[in-house]
């Protein structure tokens, strides 16, 4: 199988030719690793491999709806028994984990063939995938430019066609801005309806969840049908969709009235393309039959992005406390970034805490206001195409006063510094259109439904009420059958395109 041919298909696709007896699990897990060999040195987008292992379950029985699809699992979250979790983390990524993540283990009982670990910036803290450990990994359709975060990894590898779909997670758009960036599909399901066990209950409040990204509208579909259903350690069980989350592609929604903004909650400049992509996207909803207007919720975007972020750094150092727990590693084994959102998290006093989480409720309740009156909310996902890797690197100087205060011990100075800004920048800047549906722990959408004049990708977001996902499927589906995407491949501009990998050697197929 070459790879021309293997990426004509996506997971569903393989899926049936596995089970016609078409082509062999060995088959498919050898074009992916020939794949993946291929762009590797110019994405750098895999951690871990693990493709002895791959060979051995590739060539055993398996079952299930994606039996013998090549696979790739987050660096992050998302732990398979035996197996570092490295997080991003050169200490971290020495150390095994002892069991298996339930996501991970619904994937291994669908069958998938798991070959690697995906690239992620530590902890999972930015919208960029460029940690020290590993260094950054680069973007398909440009490779001076970043594939997002922090699912970056599993992005460049879906959009590089190494793998049809993989494992992502999202806390503040980490499934949608790599999906924007990198022209593929993401979805973030809502709150509680995929586990995040058994070794913790949620993350980040309920504001982080697990999903994936991929090329095809009905392959996120396919996979969540796999992954939604509560666990015995659950803190909360969600009601189970009235139907399998596949069919709800097959048919178009019913008509959605569809509130639509352009406007950076930030009050930060937005790309006009990226501005231009929603108002088409808006042209073509009405066209399809659904009713969109301009509106927005009610909510102080600036406010919003001082809870979120006030809540991510006390959520990262709780994370660098139990990783120098786990690993015994010191303070100084993590990045500068890290170790200053993780001193400001520390020096946060618990009654403002409990405030913002008092607040988190309210952009809930304005939320739910909206959504009274519109179905969807409609934004750009990021503000802009994909930035420049590097672009967010913090300044010498910067980082020689903050490793001052780092030794001091000064966590409530950093946290009145300027630098917090410039996190804040570069977290948020860039993407303020995701993190109310974390907060709020609606499900959301990003479609690719937009290209620049340079030839970028850009995503629009679409974000539902409680249990609206079959309906946020529906309607990616009905935007994919109007203006397909999956088709398109990534030829980055100034730079050589990215190499096919040679045909494979003719191989037995599955009997």
């Amino acid at each position: 199988m070459t790879w021309d041919e293997y990426r004509e298909h996506d997971a569903v696709g393989l899926a049936e030719l596995v089970k016609s007896g078409a082509v062999s699990p060995v088959e498919l897990l050898e074009a992916a690793l020939a794949r993946a060999d291929a762009v590797e040195p110019t994405l750098n987008a895999i951690r871990h491999r693990l493709d002895d292992d791959a060979r051995t379950r590739a060539r055993g029985p398996l079952s299930g709806p994606f039996a013998g699809v090549p696979f790739l699992i987050k660096d992050l979250g998302q732990h398979l028994a035996g197996v570092p979790t490295g997080s991003g983390n050169r200490s971290l990524a020495r150390f095994p984990r002892p069991e298996t993540s339930t996501v991970v283990r619904r994937w291994l009982d669908a069958g998938l063939v798991v070959f690697g670990r995906t690239a992620t910036p530590e902890f999972g803290a930015r919208a960029i995938t460029e940690p020290v450990a590993g260094g950054p990994t680069r973007n398909p359709w440009d490779p001076s430019r970043t594939p997002g975060g922090s699912s970056g990894g599993s992005a460049a590898a879906v959009a590089a066609g190494v793998v049809p779909v993989a494992g992502g997670n999202d806390g503040g758009g980490s499934i949608r801005i790599p999906a924007a960036a990198c022209g593929l599909f993401g979805l973030k399901p809502g709150r509680g309806v995929v586990p995040s066990g058994p070794d913790v209950d949620e993350v980040f409040h309920g504001a982080a969840v697990q999903g994936v990204l991929s090329r095809t509208v009905r392959d996120s579909a396919a996979m969540l049908d796999v992954l939604a259903g509560s666990a015995p350690e659950d803190p909360y069980r969600v009601a189970p969709a009235e139907r399998p989350y596949a069919d709800a592609v097959v048919d178009d929604p019913r008509p959605l009235r569809i509130g639509l903004t352009t406007v950076s909650s930030l009050g930060g400049p937005v790309d006009p393309e990226a501005a231009a992509a929603v108002r088409d996207a808006g042209e073509l909803l009405t066209g399809l039959g659904h009713v969109v207007e301009e509106s927005a919720p009610a909510i102080d975007g600036q406010r919003l992005a001082t809870d979120f972020l006030t809540t991510w750094f006390a959520m990262v150092a709780a994370e660098v406390a139990a990783a120098r727990e786990f690993t015994g590693c010191a303070e100084g084994d993590f990045e500068i970034e890290t170790r200053i959102m993780a001193a400001i998290g520390r020096s946060l006093a618990a009654p403002g805490y409990l405030a913002t989480q008092s607040r988190w409720h309210q952009y809930t309740r304005a939320l739910s206001a909206f959504h009274e009156r519109y179905d969807m909310l409609l934004t750009p996902t990021t503000a802009r195409p994909a930035w420049p890797i590097g672009e967010f690197d913090l300044a010498r100087p910067v980082r020689l006063a903050a490793r001052g205060l780092l030794a001091a011990r000064i966590g409530g100075v950093l946290g009145r510094m300027r630098l917090v800004e410039k996190l804040a920048v570069a977290n948020l800047e860039p993407a303020p259109f995701t993190q109310l549906a974390n907060v709020t722990g609606r499900p959301a959408s990003s479609v690719p439904l937009a290209r620049t004049s340079s030839g970028l990708p850009l995503g629009i977001q679409f974000v539902g009420r409680p249990g609206s996902e079959p309906e946020l499927l529906a309607l990616a589906a009905q935007l994919e059958r109007a203006r397909p995407w999956a088709h398109l491949r990534p030829s980055p501009p100034d730079s050589p395109p990215l190499p096919d990998s040679p045909p494979l050697p003719d191989s037995p197929s599955a009997a």
